[in-house]
């Protein structure tokens, strides 16, 4: 099965894509993931550049890289893309990739969650400084109050976590981003999903919906 996940930061994409990753059997695929696996090579390396700077990794580079991903043994029977497309362009040239490679797309998952519950969510994000670890303060807290479960490292807000960051986050995607939703519902393959409910009641409907497409 060949999936795309799209929702607005904080909205729980990364959460699923583990969970529907594992439910299905296919690989995970985050740029994010990708420009770290990355840097090593050459073209690692400009990305980090790129990134370094502040500046959006331009479309054909970010495409390359995903085209190349998608081309391992692990894509055969199916993967899962988390943060890509991004853009309208994005999606063109991914169309692109897949023709050439003789696949297509089964489904579009959007995750819909209200802006004020994305803030007050991201605000309660924090990231171990040594291993990365993700928790939650509310909903997934860590054993002991500000330090990581795995290697007992201090937890930090994200400087993109920040409600001033996000509010600018979700600006962009709604400019950049949200015009795949419509996109992606015009060759009918978009299923929308209330990202607002509990992480697994979530992902048992994604399931249901797909198996039954």
């Amino acid at each position: 099965m060949r999936l795309i996940l799209l929702g607005a930061p904080g909205a729980g994409k990364g959460t699923q894509a583990v969970n529907l990753s594992k439910r299905l059997n296919i690989p995970h695929i985050s740029t994010g993931d990708i420009f770290r696996a990355n840097e090593g090579t050459e073209l690692g390396r400009k990305v980090k550049q790129i990134i370094d700077q502040g500046m959006l990794v331009p479309d054909d580079l970010t495409v390359s890289i995903v085209k190349d991903r998608l081309k391992k043994d692990d894509c055969k029977n199916g993967f899962l893309l988390d943060g890509f497309p991004r853009t309208i362009p994005q999606a063109v040239q991914l169309d692109e990739v897949l023709r050439e490679m003789g696949a297509e797309l089964d489904a579009v998952i959007n995750l819909n969650v209200p802006d004020e519950v994305i803030v007050r969510r991201m605000a309660g994000r924090r990231v171990c400084k040594g291993c990365g670890m993700s928790y939650h303060i509310v909903s997934n807290p860590p054993k002991s109050e500000g330090l990581c479960d795995v290697c007992g490292e201090e937890l930090k807000i994200r400087d993109d976590d920040k409600e001033q960051t996000v509010l600018e986050r979700l600006k962009a995607y709604y400019e950049k981003t949200e015009p795949l939703v419509e996109y992606y519902e015009k060759k009918g393959l978009l299923l929308h999903f209330d990202g607002t409910k509990d992480i697994t009641e979530t992902t048992e409907e994604i399931m249901d919906k797909l198996l039954k497409e």
